[in-house]
């Protein structure tokens, strides 16, 4: 299985779209300052995720996404689901000092 994610910076109002074969690995990296892309925003936090069968599925959808990155259907896609991550993606610690946060 593959994912498309959707996170969102604890620290500011930021986004990052990316896709992956095993979505908790990649949300500690995100938050393990590996991203060059993403760690001057740590914390991030899963607001949204869909899943796929392949890896090429996972990335058209990434790409679909971020061509609607901070429009209107952007907006649309996360006011629906925020703070509802499918237990699909099965994303079980996500920061240890934000537990939390992330019940929340």
């Amino acid at each position: 299985m593959f994912y498309v994610y959707i996170l969102k910076s604890l620290k500011v109002d930021r986004y990052y779209i990316g896709h992956t074969k095993d979505l908790e690995r990649r949300l500690t990296e995100h938050n393990s300052c590996k991203t060059r892309s993403t760690k001057a925003y740590v914390p991030w936090k899963i607001v949204y995720c869909e899943k796929f069968l392949t890896k090429i599925e996972a990335y058209q959808r990434e790409m679909e996404i971020k061509s609607y990155k901070s429009g209107i259907k952007f907006k649309e896609l996360f006011n629906r689901r925020v703070g509802r991550v499918p237990a699909f993606c099965g994303v079980k610690v996500v920061y240890p000092a934000l537990r939390e946060m992330w019940r929340s």
